[in-house]
């Protein structure tokens, strides 16, 4: 990006405005692109706990801590600073989810994730093992469930409104009520 920088600041005071312009968009698409990966990051975070609750059936206080944390994060990412839009928008957050994130975090059929297989039951299941386990739709539609409030709640509403619906989750009743 430093070179962009420089080329930028050259090709303005060289009063070459059309190339200054096409390097304003190409920073603006490398910004973009280091935003969604950002995201891409928080949502397997976000997806692995998802299948590790899924699998085992409870929910620990680092697993929601996990969860709320990444449910947030992306949040902050997502907006954009005027503050009235989206790098991704509500009826692009179900493509990203299947086309960028899916099968960093979760298994296929045949195919799973190192890291959601070391994750689950501390890595008692391989990759594959897992990919039978699991119930891909149900894993999505939550995951989408719990995005989906980043569009609707604000950042001071977010976690309790999280925390809320972490109790329809298996186990998520235990953890509300301090039972393991």
């Amino acid at each position: 990006m430093t070179q962009e920088l420089i080329d930028l600041k050259n090709s303005i005071l060289e009063g070459r405005y059309a190339d200054a312009l096409a390097i304003v968009d190409e920073l603006e698409g490398m910004s973009k692109q280091a935003i969604l990966r950002n995201i891409q990051a928080y949502l397997n975070i976000l997806l692995i706990h998802l299948i590790k609750n899924q699998v085992e059936q409870r929910l620990t206080g680092s697993w929601v801590n996990s969860i709320r944390n990444s449910i947030r994060e992306i949040k902050k990412l997502n907006i954009k600073d005027n503050k009235t839009s989206y790098y991704i928008n509500l009826d692009e957050l179900d493509n990203f989810i299947e086309e960028e994130v899916i099968e960093d975090a979760m298994p296929a059929a045949g195919y799973a994730n190192a890291d959601a297989s070391d994750e689950v039951m501390n890595g008692v299941y391989n990759q594959f093992q897992l990919a039978e386990m699991l119930d891909r739709n149900q894993i999505i539609q939550t995951a989408f469930k719990f995005l989906a409030l980043t569009y609707s709640y604000s950042a001071k509403e977010l976690p309790a409104v999280v925390a809320e619906n972490l109790t329809q989750l298996p186990g998520g009743e235990d953890w509300k009520s301090g039972r393991r």
